[in-house]
C-alpha cells in the first residue's frame, strides 16, 4: 500500500511540475523540444505505420520509443498550397478559418507575441528554425536564430506530365542539373540536418532549454534524392495502390482542374506513371529518414536526448496515385492524415492512442510542457491529458475543408465528404473501408442507415463550422441533410 501511495505521489508531482507557471519552474526541469516536421508525408508512407515497401528505420525507432497518435489530421487549406495554412495554424494555434491569411494579419500576430516560438522564448527557451517556413513573415522576427530558410518548394525543370508510357523519361531525381533540392550544391535535407546538428552541438553545457524547429521540404516534389536511394526502389517493383484509379470522377467538383500538383503525372493516370512517382516518393522519404538518423545520433552523442521531447509529424499527406490523384488538395485519408509521435522523458514507449487529434495540437502541448502561457484564443488542444491516460470528451470528430470546393467531417468510424459546387455527397465507412473505395451514398449502396449516418455527420460538420469560423453555407446546398 505504501508503494502504491508513493507511486501516486510521484505521478502527481510530475504532473504538477508540467502545469506549474513558468516562474516556478527550474530551467533544468523543463524539457527541450525538437520538432521534426516533414512536408507531404502521408500517414501511410512510414514503415512503422504499416507500409512494408518503404524503409524508414530511424523514424521507426522513434515510433518504438514514444507514443503514436494513429489518427492525426490537418484541417485543410484556403488555397492550393495546403502547407501554408497548415504551418500558419501550427505556429499561431488558430483554426483554419480563423488563422491569419495575409501579411498584415501575421504581423499583428507577431506584434502580439502570439507565435509558437515567441511563447516559448518568453518562457526562457532558446529558439532556432531551419528549413521550410512558408509563412508571410520573416522568421528572423519570430525565432532567436534562423539558418538556411527555404522557400515553399524547391523549383526544378521538366518535372511535369511525366513519365509517359513507352517513352524515355525526360527527368531524373538524382541528377543535379535539374536543380530543385540540389540547388546550392548539397541536398536540402542534408543542409537542414546539418543546421540541426550544429545547433545541438552548440547547446551542450547550456542550462536554458531549446526549441529546435527543424522543417524539411522532403518529401515534397520534386522528389529528388541521391542515386543510391533511388536505386533502392526500382519502379517496376513498387506496388500500385489498391485504390488506384485512372481519374477521380469528381475532380472538377473538387476544384482540381489545372492544379499544379495534379499535373505532375499524365492524365489519365497509368500504373507505370504511378509506380515511378511512388518509387521517387519512397526514395526521398528514405533519404529524409537518414538525415533524421543523423540528428538522433547527435542527440545521443551530446547527452541531450535524456531531456528532450521529440515530436515527429508532417504538415499534410499526399495521394501519389491513390484515387486517381497526385496531390493533397482532397479530403481522403491519404491526404488529410499524417504520422504523429511524441517521445521523450515521461512519455510511454510503444503506446498507440486512436483518439482523433490535429497535428497543430503540438503547439499547446509543448507550451504546457514548458510551463508557458497558452494564449486564450488558441483553438487546438494540449495532448497531455491523453498522454496521462485521461479521456477528454471535448473532441469526438474532425472536420476539414478546401477553399469552398470541399468539406469533410469524420466521426464514429465514418466520413462524409461534400463537394458543394455540384451538390455531391460521399460517405465512407472507414472502419470497414479504410482505402475509401466504396461510396455509401451511391445509388446501389444507399439505405436508411447510410442516410441517417450522413445526416448525423452533416450536423456534426455544421457544429464544427461554427466552432472553427467556417462561414460556408451548406444547409442551402444540402437541404436533404440539414436538420429540421
Amino acid at each position: 500500500m505504501m508503494r502504491l501511495w508513493t507511486t501516486l505521489w510521484m505521478c502527481a508531482a510530475c504532473l504538477t511540475a508540467v502545469l506549474m507557471p513558468v516562474g516556478t519552474l527550474q530551467a533544468e526541469s523543463r524539457p527541450s523540444i525538437l520538432l521534426l516536421l516533414a512536408d507531404d508525408l502521408s500517414y501511410d508512407a512510414v514503415h512503422a505505420l504499416g507500409n512494408q515497401e518503404v524503409r524508414t528505420s530511424n523514424i521507426d525507432s522513434l515510433f518504438a520509443q514514444g507514443t503514436t497518435f494513429t489518427h492525426c489530421y490537418n484541417m485543410g487549406g484556403w488555397n492550393g498550397a495546403i502547407c501554408v495554412a497548415s504551418r500558419t495554424m501550427l505556429n499561431t494555434g488558430r483554426a483554419l478559418w480563423k488563422a491569419p491569411q495575409t501579411k498584415p494579419q501575421l504581423e499583428a500576430e507577431f506584434a502580439g507575441k502570439r507565435f509558437w516560438s515567441q511563447s516559448l522564448k518568453a518562457a526562457g527557451y532558446r529558439t532556432l528554425m531551419t528549413g521550410k517556413w512558408h509563412l508571410q513573415i520573416d522568421p528572423a522576427k519570430v525565432f532567436d536564430e534562423v539558418r538556411h530558410v527555404r522557400q515553399g518548394m524547391p523549383h526544378d525543370s521538366d518535372q511535369y506530365n511525366r513519365p509517359l508510357d513507352g517513352q524515355p523519361d525526360k527527368w531524373s531525381p538524382s541528377d543535379p542539373k535539374f536543380g530543385g533540392y540540389w540547388t546550392g550544391g548539397k541536398h536540402w535535407s542534408e543542409v537542414t540536418a546539418d543546421d540541426a546538428i550544429a545547433f545541438l552541438d552548440e547547446s551542450v553545457g547550456k542550462t536554458a532549454p531549446f526549441f529546435l524547429y527543424t522543417a524539411f521540404n522532403a518529401p515534397h516534389d520534386p522528389r529528388q534524392s541521391p542515386t543510391e536511394f533511388v536505386a533502392e526502389y526500382p519502379a517496376d517493383r513498387v506496388r500500385v495502390p489498391d485504390n488506384f484509379l485512372p481519374d477521380d470522377p469528381h475532380r472538377e467538383a473538387m476544384g482540381l482542374i489545372d492544379l499544379r500538383d495534379e499535373n505532375l503525372a499524365p492524365h489519365p493516370r497509368t500504373p507505370h506513371a504511378v509506380q515511378v512517382h511512388r518509387s521517387e516518393y519512397y526514395a526521398i522519404i528514405t533519404h529524409l529518414d537518414a538525415q533524421i538518423g543523423r540528428i538522433l545520433e547527435t542527440l545521443d552523442r551530446t547527452g541531450l536526448r535524456q531531456n528532450t521531447v521529440i515530436i515527429f509529424t508532417a504538415d499534410h499527406g499526399l495521394a501519389v496515385g491513390q484515387h486517381g490523384l497526385m496531390g493533397k488538395q482532397n479530403q481522403f485519408d491519404h491526404s488529410v492524415r499524417v504520422p504523429f509521435l511524441i517521445c521523450g522523458p515521461g512519455i510511454t514507449a510503444g503506446r498507440k492512442i486512436d483518439s482523433p487529434i490535429y497535428l497543430q495540437d503540438a503547439m499547446p502541448t509543448t507550451l504546457q510542457l514548458a510551463g508557458a502561457a497558452i494564449p486564450p484564443d488558441v483553438d487546438f488542444q494540449s495532448l497531455l491529458p491523453l498522454l496521462h491516460g485521461e479521456k477528454p470528451t471535448t473532441r469526438q470528430a474532425i472536420s476539414g475543408g478546401y477553399i469552398d470546393f470541399q468539406r469533410m467531417a469524420t466521426a464514429e468510424g465514418y466520413k462524409l465528404i461534400l463537394y458543394p459546387k455540384t451538390k455531391t455527397a460521399r460517405l465512407y465507412h472507414l472502419t470497414d473501408d479504410p482505402l475509401e473505395q466504396h461510396d455509401l451514398l451511391e445509388s446501389a449502396a444507399v439505405n436508411e442507415e447510410n442516410r441517417a449516418m450522413s445526416r448525423r455527420l452533416f450536423r456534426t460538420l455544421l457544429d464544427l463550422q461554427r466552432e472553427n469560423g467556417d462561414n460556408l453555407n451548406l444547409t442551402s446546398v444540402y437541404p436533404e441533410l440539414a436538420p429540421e
